[in-house]
This record gives C-alpha cells, sequence and structure tokens, in this order.
C-alpha cells in the first residue's frame, strides 16, 4: 500500500514514537516537497529525525490534478492531495481537521497519526495506544 504523508500527522509520529510504524504498515511511504520542507524548519520539534526518515521518499508532484478547494489550506497540504490523486494512492496521512474535510470532498481516503496507531493495534504491531497517545499528550 501507498501513503502520500502531509506534515502534521508526521510530526505527531515521531513525538509519539510512532514513526517506525509507517514503514511496517505501508509498503510505500511519499512526501511533496513542499511537506519535506515544512517539516525541516529549524526547532520544529522532530525536524532532524524527519530530514533523514524523508531524504529518499520526496517526490516531485503533478500540480494539474484539480482539487476541489472551499476553503483555505497549505501548500504541503496542497501537495500531498495532488501527489494522492496522481500516484493513485491508498491513504493520504493528515491531522489537519480543514485538510481532512477537503481531502473527503474529493474522494481522497484519509488516515491520521491515531488512525495509523489503531491500525498498528489491529495487526498486533502494538498492544496498547495508551501509551504513544499519552507520549504525544506530554510533547505538547
Amino acid at each position: 500500500m501507498l501513503i502520500i504523508a502531509d506534515s502534521s500527522a508526521l510530526v505527531a509520529l515521531v513525538l509519539c514514537d510512532g514513526l517506525t510504524l509507517l514503514d511496517q504498515l505501508f509498503d510505500k511511504i511519499k512526501v511533496p516537497q513542499s511537506v519535506f520542507e515544512e517539516v525541516l524548519v529549524k526547532g520544529k520539534p522532530a525536524a532532524g529525525i524527519l530530514r533523514t526518515y524523508l531524504k529518499e521518499k520526496v517526490v516531485p508532484v503533478d500540480m494539474t490534478q484539480a482539487i476541489i478547494m472551499p476553503a483555505r489550506i497549505g501548500q504541503g497540504e496542497m501537495e500531498a492531495m495532488a501527489l494522492y490523486k496522481s500516484l493513485h494512492a491508498d491513504y493520504l496521512l493528515v491531522d489537519d481537521q480543514r485538510a481532512r474535510k477537503i481531502a473527503r470532498l474529493n474522494q481522497i481516503k484519509i488516515t491520521g497519526s491515531q488512525g495509523v496507531l489503531l491500525l498498528a493495534k489491529h495487526t498486533g504491531l502494538i498492544t496498547k495506544i495508551r501509551p504513544f497517545l499519552e507520549r504525544l499528550q506530554a510533547s505538547g
């Protein structure tokens, strides 16, 4: 399965120590350049970890994909949706509520950081979700 990731969910997975679950659950993880740049902002949590993790996962985006945009979202989220459509991905990994709403309008199948944890539990990769959520909450 192929998942396209947005920055907010990636940062959340790093903060709760759940990033490695992505590689165990999905065959391919891809991000657009703008998402890669968003997570590398100096001083942003998880920048160092995500720089290494995403280095080989960045792909160019075909912005000719039609995306219905009833509200303003970030460049990374917009490119992630276009990448989802152009690569015929299985999921878009996104936590931002506005972006999730727009993704649904565009018939994009979404999951978030908590959805990844649920899937990991259902597949037996983890036994409990609560410790991950507690680490995420403790990180702010």
